[in-house]
């Protein structure tokens, strides 16, 4: 390693944090297994949808390209024990269920605007990083068979 050259992680980007990753790398790290939540597959989409309308279960599985009854059933109830959205069930024949986002919910969605935001920006860099990916693995799967 040459002189001067960091060995902290913390040290590998140019942007200056104001945490340390190491503090929630634990499972057992309350903030981890939130993070673990939000960050799931399903939970950023389903809290999209409920930002712009409260939904029913259907509605949502419509919208949710490739989410099985079961993982929507246990993304929401994650997200509503976790205070992020709220179930109301409506006294009538048949039984009608309603989810939408509660204020704690509402807190999140700047951030995940920003996620996206950054990822649209970003997409053809990170389109171009796999494209070459792809090419070192083939060219060294290639030349490990030769």
């Amino acid at each position: 390693m040459e002189e001067g050259t960091s060995t902290s992680p913390s040290d590998s980007c140019d942007t200056q944090v104001d945490y340390d990753a190491y503090q929630w790398a634990d499972a057992e790290c309350e903030t981890r297994q939130i993070l673990d939540r939000i960050a799931g597959k399903w939970s950023l989409l389903v809290i999209s949808l409920l930002a712009r309308d409260t939904k029913r279960f259907s509605q949502l599985q419509r919208e949710i390209d490739g989410i099985s009854q079961r993982m929507l059933t246990v993304t929401l109830r994650q997200l509503e024990r976790d205070g992020l959205i709220e179930r109301t069930v409506y006294p009538v024949v048949p039984p009608r269920v309603e989810y939408a986002l509660t204020d704690l919910g509402c807190t999140l969605l700047d951030t995940i605007q920003s996620l996206v935001r950054w990822t649209d920006e970003h997409r053809v860099q990170i389109a171009a990083a796999r494209t070459a990916y792809d090419a070192r693995e083939a060219e060294a799967t290639a030349a490990a068979q030769q």
